[in-house]
């Protein structure tokens, strides 16, 4: 399968797919989506810059992110873990699959995954905003499929 392909089947190994498909992304929205799969899974893409201007330019000024656990984490502390990440280097191997774009108002959008690192898998939620200066990132989630 194309990476790139806005349309994903059901992933066979996904248990918690449950034989549902991904609802489709409206056609009008297909270049937005290839944009934002780009893009994820968010802050794994090394290519998109690992310093701390870099992430600024990626993250709103009020951008947070609520993790596994259920904690709320806000921009500096995600930034400061980033930073250590990147700076350890290290392997990072994952899959995306079952990508799903909506439009949420003027020039933001949801986007919706799962990934896959290892045993680990994940439903990814992440809002973004289309700028000036380019895609930002205003909140994400991940939340474990048990």
């Amino acid at each position: 399968m194309d990476p790139m392909d806005p349309v994903d089947p059901v992933d066979p190994e996904d248990p918690a797919d449950g034989g549902e498909p991904v609802p489709p992304t409206e056609p009008a929205l297909l270049p937005v989506l290839r944009e934002l799969r780009a893009r994820e899974p968010l802050f794994h893409r090394p290519e998109l810059g690992t310093g701390a201007e870099d992430l600024e330019q990626q993250m709103a000024p009020d951008f947070f992110e609520v993790g596994a656990s259920g904690r709320r984490y806000g921009r500096r502390f995600v930034m400061d873990v980033l930073l250590r990440r990147y700076a350890e280097g290290g392997d990072d191997p994952w899959q995306t699959s079952g990508f799903h774009c909506r439009a949420l108002g003027a020039d933001t959008y949801l986007l919706t995954y799962t990934l896959r690192q290892g045993p680990r898998l994940t439903r990814r939620v992440t809002a973004w905003q289309r700028t000036p200066r380019g895609w930002r990132v205003l909140y994400h989630q991940g939340t474990p499929v048990t």
